[in-house]
């Protein structure tokens, strides 16, 4: 199986995937994230303790590519610190818009790697970084 194949597969079964979907008890934050031109919407909850995000998830209707990016996104920055989400929603957004970043550079996005050719479909890149840019609007507060 080719590495994109996988990468089409990991995206199809996180996208139906609900273990990070629903409400959290008691969120720190809770924001609305939605793209008007296609209609994804999602809101991102958070739980903080102190500086880390101990907790998060989701609720929301999208294409396959807005929730499989937002859950990927829950699991890749579930316990890390503010900086670091940050950092790595930074980090997302350039390897999604075509930026030049090391392959090294990309480790620490883990499974959210698998987004990289978005890049070529530029209709669907939006769909991609909206929970990132709705973590970043969160988190920069």
């Amino acid at each position: 199986m080719a590495l994109d194949e996988i990468y089409t597969t990991l995206i199809m079964e996180e996208s139906r995937s609900t273990h990070n979907k629903g409400d959290l008890d008691d969120p720190t934050y809770k924001e609305l994230g939605h793209n008007p031109s296609c209609g994804d919407e999602i809101t991102l909850q958070i739980k903080m303790n102190g500086d880390v995000l101990e907790d998060l998830s989701y609720t929301g209707v999208g294409c396959a590519i807005s929730q499989a990016s937002t859950s990927i996104m829950i699991d890749t920055i579930r316990g890390k610190s503010r900086q670091e989400a940050i950092d790595m929603a930074d980090l997302f957004i350039n390897m999604i818009k075509g930026v030049a970043v090391e392959e090294e550079e990309l480790e620490p996005l883990e499974d959210a790697v698998a987004f990289q050719g978005i890049a070529q479909l530029p209709a669907r890149v939006k769909c991609a970084v909206l929970p990132w840019y709705t973590l970043k609007g969160i988190l920069e507060k």
